[in-house]
């Protein structure tokens, strides 16, 4: 699985670039470098990555800076944080921003290989929905879980979400106002098929329920939330797509 692996590696010190790098593509993993923040900018728009080691204190633009437009442009990437420094309030915000991790320089080769490997464990689900207070509900029980999850408020931008990444796992708001669940779903399901999609509901949308389900969405839960049902749900997706 190494091979199909991309990982980028960003750090303005040339040596640790090179040894990080010899030591990823002796593991198997493609990797390639950036020296500074807006050279991985730029590789990120032409180009997925799985994993971007992201180091915190570079000159121009730093780690935590970088890592917000990244984020932008691909958010299903996993970045993980390195430092030498005492810069705790970098590491918090990057943090409080979504990185994955931080790791300390100097740090053992085998903890990073370790990192990538649980970073390409991780379940990623979407959730769709136009409701704030919805989408927070079920990340937090997903992610109590252990699920690493993307938000998105509306059927566009999981759309625009799904071309940039692939997702495991969706679960999309069937009623939403600017296009609704079954047509998101019809566009996610061309861009691929495989993506297992749950769809939820907190209305009486027997029809478009129903309509979805015909067309291939897995199954569909309702509003308000019972956590055993939402994860036996996901778990379930997982299973069979395994």
């Amino acid at each position: 699985m190494s091979k199909d692996v991309n990982i980028l590696i960003v750090d303005d010190q040339v040596g640790m670039l090179e040894t990080i790098t010899d030591i990823l593509q002796d593991k198997g993993y493609n990797a390639e470098t950036a020296e500074d923040g807006y050279t991985a900018i730029d590789k990120v728009k032409r180009q997925p990555f799985d994993v971007i080691f992201m180091d915190i204190k570079m000159p121009g633009i730093n780690g935590v800076q970088t890592f917000r437009e990244i984020k932008k442009i691909n958010p299903k990437t996993a970045v993980i944080m390195m430092t030498a420094y005492s810069v705790e309030n970098l590491v918090k915000e990057a943090i409080e921003e979504g990185a994955y991790a931080v790791i300390y320089k100097p740090f053992e080769i085998e903890r990073v290989v370790e990192t990538i490997e649980r970073v390409l464990k991780t379940i990623l689900v979407l959730i769709v929905d136009d409701r704030y207070e919805d989408r927070e509900n079920l990340k937090d029980i997903l992610e109590d879980k252990g699920y690493k999850v993307i938000e998105a408020d509306s059927g566009y931008k999981a759309i625009e979400l799904v071309k940039k990444g692939r997702y495991n796992i969706i679960l999309l708001d069937i009623k939403m106002p600017d296009i609704d669940g079954v047509k998101t779903f019809e566009e996610i399901h061309r861009i691929n098929p495989n993506i297992p999609v749950i769809m939820v509901t907190g209305y009486s949308a027997e029809e478009l329920v129903q309509e979805a389900l015909n067309k291939g969405a897995y199954a569909c839960i309702t509003k308000p939330f019972d956590v055993e049902k939402i994860l036996g749900a996901v778990e379930d997706a997982i299973k069979n797509k395994a």
